[in-house]
């Protein structure tokens, strides 16, 4: 990981130039994992007339922008957040999506 404002160089080391990465997370619960919010919607939506929709599971989607080198670190940024922050990784899994860059440099 990348500590903040470091941007991966040694004491001497010219700064690395960061760009800015347009960065998606999907969380959703682990299987097996009761998910009460998918439950309820799934039980409403025969009475709304979509009677061929099953097994629905609600998850969340963050999107961020991250400042890094290159895609590569702005993923494994994003990842440990997940993991100490974003998901609980006993319960949840996560997928992170890095995007082309956003604009020029960060």
């Amino acid at each position: 990981m990348v500590p903040a404002g470091s941007a991966g160089r040694s004491k001497g080391e010219e700064p690395l130039e960061l760009v800015r990465f347009a960065v998606a997370v999907d969380v959703m619960p682990k299987d097996g994992i009761s998910d009460p919010q998918g439950q309820t919607i799934e039980r409403a939506l025969p009475s709304l007339g979509f009677s061929d929709v099953h097994d629905v599971r609600v998850g969340k989607r963050i999107e961020l922008e991250v400042d890094a080198p290159d895609a590569e670190t702005a993923g494994a940024i994003v990842r440990a957040a997940c993991v100490r922050f974003l998901a609980n990784p006993v319960i949840e899994e996560f997928q992170v999506h890095v995007a082309e860059p956003v604009g020029g440099p960060a």
